[in-house]
């Protein structure tokens, strides 16, 4: 049942390709309605919506996932006990163990709340059938080879191993050279990462230290900004570098064989909380997932639209960026005594309109201290960066903060990495 599971969602999700916007809606309304009604039956959290249209369930958000986890999941499963044993895998780096026959893990953690998630083996099945179908190169399903660099393995990955690709996983907790070297020998013909981490891979590749080709390069886990696509498309001689948007509450989008980016709306229903006329928030409904359902849950992400239609064919959103996470918006003082938000796009172009800095980071600490950590700490260079920031001060009217430059350094890749980042809340303010 579970190999019949994984080559139905592999089939459909590689060879079906939705080009009208009313075959997927009706599709969505289907999948809904299915999902709407077995959570009603199935999770004592919904159990008393008496409505069947989703307008009538709450929007929820990741902690009030965590906090009524017993009552929103279908299993039975207690918070605790699925905690205990993601924290005890984290510790002993053995991800196989299960409760009741299920599958869990932990998120990172990066917007506050430390994620858990719980996956049936039908799930793990559906989903590596569905995300192997959307992400294996065209023209190569068998005899792959997948580098999968992340913080934590789980059973989620290891069941990606089948007659389709040999999936070794890279422990970032494990040394760096032993894991270049690993690498090199394995010699991948798709490499997945997080952005920062395929960075640090196209520079070992710039300095020889490893001489790999992989036909696909992946990034997940972060933000993936121009500049470091850039970097590593020159590192490895490609012209796309894909993305996946992934995160505990399922796999949302991907990258198409054209470069663009768009939701899978196949499988996750969206609605668009919209913070300007392209930016938006995206509020999920998972239409497959059952043990850990997600109904009308409210992602902490910013996402930028496009209008522009694909020339792959699909009709699903084309997302023209990821831009980040809402509590990284930066948050000053106006001049007219108003608060001006700015998004961390316009943060990061500040430095990367610089030339000769490679490495960068930027953290706003308070409404009027920013923190620069750069690679090339040059009196001129700073300067510029001043420059940047006065003009867009100028430009969205904010008073202008104290800005503080310090040497970058290099982080160990062990959580997600953020290279605009927000270290205080909005209630602070």
């Amino acid at each position: 049942m579970k190999i019949f599971t994984f080559i139905t969602l592999f089939l459909y999700a590689r060879y079906v390709n939705i080009n009208r916007k009313d075959k997927l809606n009706k599709k969505q309304e289907k999948l809904l309605k299915k999902q709407l009604s077995f959570v009603k039956e199935n999770s004592p959290f919904y159990k008393n919506i008496k409505g069947s249209s989703l307008s009538e369930f709450p929007v929820i958000n990741k902690k009030t996932a965590i906090d009524r986890f017993d009552d929103i999941n279908t299993r039975g499963l207690n918070k605790e006990e699925v905690y205990d044993l993601a924290v005890k895998s984290e510790h002993t780096r053995d991800f196989k163990e299960r409760i009741k026959g299920i599958s869990v893990g932990l998120s990172s953690g990066t917007s506050g709340h430390r994620g858990l998630f719980v996956l049936s083996d039908e799930e793990i099945m559906s989903w590596a059938g569905y995300i192997l179908g959307k992400m294996l190169p065209r023209g190569r399903v068998l005899f792959n080879r997948i580098a999968f660099f992340l913080r934590a393995d789980n059973n989620l990955y290891e069941g990606l191993n089948n007659i389709f690709v040999k999936f070794v996983f890279f422990d970032l907790y494990k040394d760096e050279k032993e894991n270049l070297k690993k690498l090199n020998s394995f010699s991948p013909t798709i490499l997945v990462a997080p952005a920062a981490v395929l960075r640090a891979l196209a520079k070992a590749q710039n300095q020889k230290y490893i001489n790999i080709s992989p036909i696909k390069i992946i990034s997940v886990a972060e933000v993936l900004t121009k500049e470091d696509e850039e970097y590593i498309k020159k590192a490895f001689g490609k012209d796309i570098i894909h993305q996946v948007y992934q995160c505990t509450e399922g796999f949302l989008a991907c990258t198409c064989e054209k470069g663009n980016i768009h939701l899978n709306e196949d499988i996750v229903y969206f609605e668009k909380e919209y913070i300007d006329s392209k930016r938006f928030i995206p509020i999920l409904t998972d239409l497959k997932r059952k043990t850990q359902p997600y109904i009308r849950y409210r992602q902490n992400d910013i996402l930028i639209e496009s209008d522009k239609k694909c020339p792959c064919g699909c009709c699903f959103t084309v997302v023209e960026k990821i831009e980040g996470r809402e509590d990284d918006i930066f948050i000053f003082e106006g001049k007219n005594g108003k608060t001006v938000k700015i998004y961390p796009d316009m943060i990061a172009r500040c430095i990367v309109y610089v030339k000769n800095i490679e490495e960068y980071k930027v953290l706003q600490t308070s409404k009027s201290t920013i923190e620069v950590y750069i690679d090339n700490l040059e009196k001129n260079i700073k300067e510029n960066i001043v420059k940047e920031f006065e003009i867009l001060a100028q430009k969205k009217l904010f008073l202008f903060p104290e800005i503080v430059f310090k040497k970058y350094e290099r982080e160990v890749n062990t959580k997600k990495y953020k290279r605009i980042e927000r270290r205080f809340s909005s209630e602070e303010c």
